[in-house]
């Protein structure tokens, strides 16, 4: 008669493709019961948005059926959220698993829109997701998102997020008296800002943050770096050599201050011609690929041309809403599993380091 043993042990074959590791190390089997052959656990994956999630269900059915003696089987598929980062050391923000920090090197390559859709493709896999439109003097976001109108309440002295389409969003653009100013501050006044959205906003319980830096490298994410522990950045470029030539710039700001950068993704890559269905490069090719492979940082994908994104962010209408199973819609959904199967790297390394500083001291 097969054992709880036998069964762990061949379960331990199953090998996550991101993090390396099987299945029962990583404490992926949850309430396992063995009865006279009935069979029966939870099997929690490290995030819903994992691009390997149907591999490994399917790779542990697989290992179930070599086992002998099992007459019947019943699994449970869920999903936890692992920590990206060093949540003791962030008593404010303790509730926010993953912060991702969105960057670019230059203005014009569609960082806000690849956010936005990024948040949305992430909240549409499961998983609690917010977004924080982190560029004090040009904030978009609620434009994109047709919500020129609302704005932020505040209770307990805490922001209030607005909520649109399954997640929770902070902008400055949120502020009925700033919605059609400028915002004319020094850089010292903008990084309190940014503060207070982070540490003074209800974020709730949050697999992942997305914030959408302004260009550059200049204060607001320098603040985000040294205010409180991130996960890491996105970096967004296009194509063309000056925008690739830029965003290296933005990567050695953060490679300076050693923050983890999850990795760099390509926006307006290529547009595919309706009539030959073929793709083409309009304004080069490889550029984000080049980044990738210099800096031995995870090429997350690639966006194609296409004006009806452009013009969804202008009518506030986001094309994962609006257009969910178009071809842009579905390279942002690949990007935002690879971003996830990436703070799930990052996780497992935080948690592996945290145990070797437990078992060394």
């Amino acid at each position: 008669m097969v054992g709880v043993d036998q069964v762990l042990s061949k379960l331990a074959n199953v090998i996550d493709p991101d993090l390396k590791k099987d299945i029962v190390s990583m404490g992926m089997i949850k309430n396992l019961e063995l009865n006279d052959g009935n069979l029966k656990f939870t099997l929690e994956l490290t995030t819903p948005a994992c691009p390997f999630n149907d591999q490994i269900e399917q790779d542990v059915r697989r290992a179930v059926d070599e086992l002998d003696g099992i007459k019947n089987f019943e699994m449970a598929v869920t999903a936890k959220v692992m920590e990206g980062r060093a949540l003791d050391a962030d008593e404010v923000m303790a509730t926010v698993k993953n912060i991702i920090g969105v960057a670019s090197g230059k203005g014009g390559v569609g960082k806000s829109t690849v956010s936005l859709n990024l948040a949305l493709a992430l909240a549409q896999t499961g998983a609690k997701v917010g977004l924080l439109d982190a560029d004090i003097y040009g904030p978009s976001i609620p434009l994109m998102l047709g919500m020129q109108k609302a704005f932020m309440e505040v209770d307990n002295n805490k922001l209030q997020p607005v909520d649109s389409n399954g997640i929770k969003v902070v902008s400055f653009g949120f502020f009925a008296e700033q919605a059609h100013q400028a915002a004319i501050y020094r850089g010292p006044i903008i990084s309190g800002i940014l503060k207070q959205f982070l540490v003074d906003t209800n974020w709730s319980n949050l697999d992942y943050l997305i914030v959408d830096l302004p260009p550059g490298t200049g204060d607001i994410p320098l603040t985000l770096a040294q205010t409180i522990p991130i996960t890491g950045i996105l970096v967004v470029t296009t194509p063309q050599d000056v925008a690739s030539n830029v965003a290296v710039k933005a990567i050695g700001m953060f490679n300076k201050l050693n923050v983890p950068l999850i990795g760099v993704i390509e926006n307006m890559s290529y547009f595919v011609c309706p009539n030959c269905n073929e793709k083409h490069y309009i304004f080069g090719q490889g550029g984000a690929k080049k980044i990738s492979d210099s800096f031995q940082i995870p090429f997350v994908g690639e966006i194609p041309l296409n004006s009806g994104i452009m013009e969804g962010s202008d009518r506030g209408k986001p094309v994962m809403i609006t257009n969910p199973t178009s071809p842009s819609a579905e390279a942002i959904r690949i990007a935002a599993k690879n971003v996830a199967a990436q703070c799930s790297i990052l996780a497992a390394k935080l948690k592996s380091e945290v145990e070797g500083k437990v078992a060394a001291s």
